[in-house]
């Protein structure tokens, strides 16, 4: 069951009706996947800005892993995905990245925010636009990228938590549970977080980073010793040390 990517641009054409004059934005996003590992493949991508959302399935193309499985509900069922036993219309890998792009060249590149993405789902998410040549069409459409993660933990430094976890700082910040590890929601609950956060410009500033400086990071790390001719998309991926927070 696939929904086209044509499609899915009109649908979003027909839902956002985006001032021209608006200026850079903040966007909110996060990633389901088949697991936690550096090659695991992406299930849900949703973003939201304001009341504007992108919500995208795709069948994956390797197993998803037991444990995650049993924390998102997602289920492969004769290569149709499944959430929560029902089943969900799908994009390929691809139009889904395509569309992500339009969404967000609609919104006046905006800045990029998501829980933890630091670590793990802007690695995902780069390795995936690599594979099918899109990184420079997509950081030309934002700004770049916050991770609420440390935002948080330097803003809370003070407020005595022991887990900085998203649905823990909603559930003691907001005093709300939600329905957490769906990308939708968990994107939606983020967006409330963050305006209770309330960040300056400055302390945001200092939390941005883009995919071209995590890369250089990732090299750095992995530059031990060996100087071969290993190209800078395969140590970025050997530099991965992606670990649940």
């Amino acid at each position: 069951m696939s929904l086209s990517h044509s499609t899915q641009t009109r649908q979003i054409l027909m839902e956002m009706e985006i001032s021209s004059q608006q200026q850079t934005c903040t966007v909110f996003f996060d990633l389901e996947t088949t697991g936690l590992g550096p090659s695991c493949d992406i299930v849900q991508l949703a973003a939201v800005c304001g009341d504007h959302t992108l919500n995208l399935f795709m069948v994956p193309r390797c197993p998803i892993q037991p444990g995650a499985s049993r924390v998102t509900g997602f289920r492969v069922r004769k290569h149709r995905l499944f959430l929560h036993s029902r089943p969900v219309l799908t994009n390929s890998l691809r139009e889904s990245l395509v569309s992500f792009i339009t969404f967000l060249r609609m919104l006046g590149c905006p800045l990029l925010v998501g829980h933890n993405i630091r670590r793990f789902d802007c690695h995902v998410l780069a390795r995936a636009l690599d594979e099918f040549n899109l990184r420079s069409d997509f950081q030309k459409v934002i700004s770049g990228f916050v991770d609420t993660l440390p935002l948080a933990r330097q803003l809370l430094k003070d407020s005595g938590l022991q887990s900085f976890k998203q649905e823990n700082l909603v559930k003691n910040l907001l005093g709300v549970s939600y329905a957490a590890h769906n990308a939708l929601e968990d994107v939606q609950a983020l967006q409330k977080l963050y305006r209770a956060m309330r960040p300056t410009a400055n302390q945001i500033e200092q939390h941005t980073f883009t995919l071209d400086s995590l890369a250089v990071a990732a090299v750095n790390k992995a530059a031990g010793g060996s100087s071969g001719e290993s190209s800078l998309s395969d140590r970025f991926k050997t530099a991965l040390n992606i670990t649940e927070e």
